[in-house]
């Protein structure tokens, strides 16, 4: 109950309803990626989308089915992928919010703040 009550009133959730019936009537499943995400597009290959496995995040989108749902390519990376460069990390989602986002050396939110000896606070006369 709770699950169907969700996913008829929250699009953040995987997929509502209305989108896995369009999807079931239009969609022509192209792929699936590492973490799950299923894409798909229209017979005639104008529209292309993705159903998240959990949160619609769109980091969680790799950068070869990126350009594939944004027309970069034509082909998915089912059929053609990509030569990654071995100096090439593996994609990661947005850590932004979290508590493993970037924290330069002078945040507040560093556990141990480094002593910053290039800035000289402003004081008032």
């Amino acid at each position: 109950m709770f699950q169907t009550l969700t996913r008829t009133l929250t699009w953040w959730n995987s997929q509502t309803l209305n989108t896995q019936f369009w999807t079931w009537r239009n969609g022509q499943k192209v792929g699936e990626d590492d973490q799950g995400n299923v894409f798909y597009q229209t017979k005639d290959g104008k529209r292309r989308w993705v159903i998240y496995n959990g949160e619609s995040e769109a980091s969680r989108v790799s950068p070869d089915w990126h350009g594939w749902l944004h027309h970069t390519w034509d082909e998915p990376p089912t059929s053609r992928p990509l030569t990654h460069k071995v100096w090439e990390k593996p994609h990661q989602e947005n850590l932004t919010g979290t508590p493993a986002a970037y924290a330069p050396a002078g945040s507040l939110r560093r556990v141990e703040p480094v002593e910053r000896r290039d800035y000289e606070a402003w004081q008032p006369e």
